[in-house]
C-alpha cells in the first residue's frame, strides 16, 4: 500500500458512529441553508433582470409607436406632395 494513504476507521461503537451521522447531517444541512441562500440571491438577480427587460420592451414598443406615427406622417405628406406635382403637371 502507498505511504501516504491513510484509512479512515469507521466507528465501531454505535455512538460514535450515531455522532459520525449527526456531524455530516449537519454539514449537508449547512451545505443546503447555503444552497437555498444562494438560490434566493439568484432569484432576486433575475427578477431584477427581467424587471430591467420588461422596461427596456416597454420603451422600445414606444420608440416604435413614435416612428410609426413618423413613418405615417411622412407617408401622407409625401402623397400631398405627388398629389400637388400631378396638379402643376396638368396645368403646364
Amino acid at each position: 500500500m502507498d505511504q501516504s494513504s491513510t484509512l479512515l476507521a469507521f466507528p465501531q461503537v454505535p455512538e460514535d458512529r450515531l455522532r459520525l451521522a449527526l456531524r455530516r447531517l449537519e454539514a449537508a444541512l449547512a451545505e443546503q441553508a447555503h444552497a437555498v441562500a444562494e438560490f434566493r440571491s439568484n432569484l432576486g438577480a433575475l427578477r431584477e433582470a427581467t424587471s430591467d427587460l420588461a422596461t427596456q420592451v416597454n420603451h422600445y414598443n414606444d420608440t416604435l409607436d413614435r416612428t410609426a406615427s413618423q413613418v405615417s406622417y411622412a407617408h401622407q405628406a409625401a402623397r400631398r406632395l405627388e398629389r400637388t406635382a400631378d396638379r402643376m403637371v396638368s396645368m403646364g
